[in-house]
């Protein structure tokens, strides 16, 4: 089974630039997807349809803005769109499907970068989520938590980790929070066959960054420790080019 997670920055931006094509080659199951930045009318799930996928969409409130989707060859025996909390679900943040035996999570987690503010709401965010998590791990052990974190864990996961010490999606508090999260449970399924360095999933458009590989290690297939046994490979796909992200691969039995 290949599960992937891909934050396509605009999903109908992504579709001009060849989106669906690259997706059709790579024979995915399950496609957990963040910043649709589209409503559910806006997203021609015929394109995806056509591929044998079921797609499932929670979109945010506000137009254009934030979104998650699945798309899924398998059947699930059960949708929930948002975690339950009004706050976040009217910013179309967390999609799950449940399958037999398993659960596969979409999650886009916010961003800080615009101010103190949006810091401030992350941080509440990253708190409540994992209490989300602690207690829906009692119900569902086999979870795997696919998305975009907005979070570098490790220097090892930036390019620059001293000047970046101070910028959101690298604070020690948030990082703090990210080893707390995997400590609670969780592998990092990319660091778990991957140790080197210079392997990043996000860089910014400006400074020719992307051509130089100045990036961030942000998004994540995050997999409960019981399906440890079930690993079987993890790969990031810098070469896919729909988005400032590119996709992140993980492969189980």
């Amino acid at each position: 089974m290949k599960i992937i997670t891909y934050n396509v920055n605009g999903i109908r931006a992504a579709i001009t630039k060849g989106f669906p094509e690259w997706l059709k080659s790579t024979d995915a199951d399950i496609v957990c997807i963040q910043e649709t930045k589209a409503q559910p009318d806006q997203i021609p799930s015929e394109i995806f349809e056509e591929m044998g996928y079921q797609v499932y969409i929670h979109s945010a409130e506000k137009r254009g803005y934030s979104g998650v989707a699945i798309l899924s060859k398998l059947q699930p025996k059960h949708i929930e769109y948002g975690m339950g909390v009004e706050k976040y679900d009217r910013e179309g943040r967390v999609i799950r499907a449940d399958y037999e035996g398993f659960s596969v999570i979409s999650v886009y987690h916010p961003s800080g970068s615009s101010g103190d503010e949006r810091q401030a709401f992350k941080m509440l965010w990253l708190e409540d989520f994992y209490v989300y998590i602690e207690k829906l791990k009692k119900k569902i052990p086999h979870l795997v938590i696919s998305g975009d974190y907005n979070i570098c864990h490790r220097p090892i996961d930036i390019h620059d980790p001293v000047r970046n010490a101070k910028n959101s999606g690298f604070l020690p508090e948030e990082r703090e929070w990210l080893g707390k999260f995997i400590d609670s449970g969780f592998i990092d399924s990319f660091r778990y066959f991957n140790k080197e360095p210079h392997h990043y999933s996000w860089w910014s458009y400006r400074a020719n960054a992307r051509a130089k590989n100045l990036g961030w290690r942000i998004d994540y297939n995050m997999v409960a420790v019981p399906l440890e046994d079930k690993l079987i490979r993890a790969v990031i796909l810098p070469q896919a080019k729909h988005s400032d992200h590119c996709p992140v691969v993980v492969e189980m039995e």
